[in-house]
């Protein structure tokens, strides 16, 4: 962090995990999406230099994502009588700018993916579930 702008990082030890601060006047140089009031009241739009970054690497910004606003799960299902289970990713957000640039990085992947409501996705196929563990991995 005090590589790109900061000017005071600390550690904070916490139950269970570090907490680490960073604290520097120009960090909305680098997050120009930051800003006052909540995400899903206004735009979330990248800035030109963010989108080559994107579209370089689409899994570790799936990553932050799914780190943050998803989870992967055993999904149970019954058909027939016969019970079924099987890994899936939700991915939910209220924002529409952010579930595009969601939806935008998946497709990058190639990762199959579907709305299960307006603020919620899910990515269920094997081979879409299988390329976002090896992009986005356990959550730490």
């Amino acid at each position: 962090m005090r590589a790109v702008l900061a000017s005071k990082v600390q550690r904070v030890q916490k139950q269970g995990c570090v907490g680490v601060q960073s604290y520097g006047t120009h960090w909305p140089c680098l997050l120009p999406q930051h800003g006052p009031g909540k995400k899903h009241q206004r735009p979330i739009v990248l800035a030109d230099w963010q989108r080559p970054i994107l579209e370089r690497h689409p899994g570790d910004f799936l990553r932050g994502l799914f780190h943050s606003d998803g989870c992967r799960f055993a999904n149970r299902v019954t058909v027939r009588g016969r019970a079924y289970v099987y890994p899936r990713y939700m991915f939910v957000n209220e924002s529409a700018d952010i579930m595009r640039l969601c939806q935008w990085s998946l497709d990058l992947l190639g990762v199959a993916w579907r709305m299960n409501r307006r603020n919620c996705l899910s990515v269920a196929r094997r081979d879409a579930v299988a390329t976002l563990d090896r992009h986005v991995g356990p959550k730490s």
